[in-house]
């Protein structure tokens, strides 16, 4: 029986202090409310109870946030999509901002194991002076185990209309793009990092954001394998191909943390779930 759960998660300021709501369907949820920053950001864990998805699962998300609200998602784990009899598994990803807010998605990475047929898509709808910090990580096979992905694909999508697109689907039979050098060269992680607006950034805020990643990039194990971008007026990208997933996912946090008080004005604090 397939599983199929959507979650709506709504951030608002009352009283104050930001402040999540939500609404739920099937196996998806959301911890408690954190404020390791104080009131103003509100820290949200989303959890989902079976821990993967098979064909045929699928998991809607739905957030936004009003005027003023900073919301920061996470998860305690990885997203697994496992092996398919021939269906799709699917988790979609919707994040609307009103003007003024501010939002950091930032899910630990997607799992595709051997035989899956995966879809993960992030649409993003930004009102005029909002902005996002997010990404996106997969993790093909897992090669440490012996487990290799052999088969299967997964489709990725990022889009914010009129700004931004990103499209791809890696089929693990496509020998050219898994190990060619023009493709992923044998590394089974890709990982990206986006700052994205509402309105254009200004050139100098931008050329900061690329400056600050730059600086992170150089100074890291994976400098050869990864490089940021602006690839529109209302994004900055960062992107890295890994053997695994930690040292891409280091990078990325290290790259945020540049982030957070230069473009942001904000300490860089990180949810509590990292330290476990």
């Amino acid at each position: 029986m397939a599983w199929r759960a959507k979650l709506q998660l709504d951030y608002r300021v009352e009283a104050g202090r930001c402040v999540a709501r939500f609404l739920h369907e099937g196996p998806l949820r959301i911890l408690q409310s954190l404020y390791p920053e104080g009131d103003a950001v509100c820290h949200n864990v989303l959890v989902h109870p079976p821990s993967g998805l098979v064909g045929g699962d699928t998991l809607d998300i739905s957030i936004s946030a009003e005027a003023g609200a900073h919301g920061l998602v996470t998860t305690p784990g990885a997203t697994r999509f496992y092996r398919s009899e021939g269906e799709t598994a699917a988790q979609r990803t919707r994040i609307s901002l009103d003007a003024g807010a501010r939002l950091e998605w930032l899910p630990l990475e997607a799992i595709c194991y051997s035989g899956c047929i995966a879809e993960n898509r992030l649409e993003l709808a930004l009102a005029p002076g909002s902005e996002l910090i997010g990404w996106d990580v997969a993790a093909l096979g897992l090669p440490e185990a012996g487990l290799p992905f052999a088969s299967g694909s997964l489709q990725q999508h990022i889009e914010m209309p009129g700004a931004w697109l990103e499209r791809g689907r890696i089929a693990a039979g496509d020998a050219r793009l898994m190990d060619g050098p023009l493709g992923l060269a044998g590394r089974r992680c890709l990982a990206t990092l986006f700052l994205v607006a509402g309105t254009e950034l200004s050139r100098p805020r931008r050329e900061r954001a690329l400056e600050l990643a730059r600086e992170v990039i150089e100074a890291h194990p994976l400098a050869a394998t990864a490089g940021a971008t602006s690839p529109g007026p209302r994004v900055v990208a960062v992107r890295v191909l890994a053997p695994l997933v930690e040292p891409a996912l280091g990078l990325l946090k290290a790259v945020r943390s540049a982030w957070r008080p230069e473009l942001w004005d904000m300490p860089a604090t990180v949810p509590r779930t990292w330290a476990l």
